[in-house]
């Protein structure tokens, strides 16, 4: 059987070559890596209103994907697609795939206010979500307890066991944004949440999260017209 063509395409970096800041883009990158699929990658310069867009996806903006010569553009039926025609990355439980779902919320309000009038009420929301994350990620799941009745710390890697899923592609480019711009712009790490560390030190080492995330200076430069800089105390 013939492999199929595929072409995923992100959002550029400011250089116009590299892969921009976009967790959308990066989800579906590492969807696509972890499932083994030999892929084209191509860098979308938004900058220049590329004709590749008008021409390929009219209307529509990076990530997008074209499989033998049809372009998807919907990123939950392009993952879905995926599911049907690849191995599976899907959750043995429900819970890992709304874990950690309302962080990206809390922190993008928590990321704009200055020390003054809400800051405090969106401190708290952010600061709950995040552990209420942590506390996930080290409670044992049920294989665990299975295999150690007596267990009270999960030792697993990722969200549903020692395996990354689409749960973890979704959550992953996420988080390491909330990383980058909470210790650029509020010194704060996720040192003091053992699980979360232990989560994120676990997807650092996976090439097929490392090398999918932009760079640094890429997302900080993506928040500086919105972040609001606290002066260190």
């Amino acid at each position: 059987m013939e492999e199929p063509q595929i072409e995923l395409f992100v959002k550029a970096s400011n250089d116009g070559a590299s892969v921009g800041n976009c967790p959308f883009s990066q989800r579906l990158f590492m969807i696509l890596w972890l499932k083994g699929a030999n892929f084209k990658l191509t860098t979308v310069d938004m900058k220049r209103a590329p004709e590749v867009l008008k021409s390929l996806a009219p209307g529509s903006q990076p990530p997008f994907l074209i499989y033998n010569e049809e372009v998807k553009t919907d990123i939950n039926k392009i993952e879905e697609f995926l599911e049907e025609n690849y191995p599976k990355l899907c959750c043995r439980y429900n819970e890992s795939k709304t874990a950690g779902d309302d962080i990206f919320r809390t922190f993008s309000a928590y990321i704009k206010i200055g020390q003054t009038g809400m800051y405090l009420h969106l401190e708290k929301n952010f600061l709950r979500s995040l552990a209420k994350l942590d506390k996930y990620l080290r409670t044992p799941l049920d294989h665990e307890l299975d295999q150690n009745p007596n267990k009270t710390e999960s030792t697993r890697l990722f969200l549903d066991g020692d395996e990354m899923t689409l749960a973890d592609c979704n959550l992953l480019p996420k988080l390491h944004i909330v990383k980058v711009v909470c210790k650029k712009y509020r010194h704060f790490d996720f040192s003091d949440l053992k699980g979360l560390s232990r989560y994120m030190e676990n997807a650092y080492a996976r090439d097929e999260f490392r090398q999918t995330c932009p760079q640094d200076a890429e997302i900080l430069d993506a928040y500086k017209t919105v972040a609001t800089h606290w002066t260190k105390k």
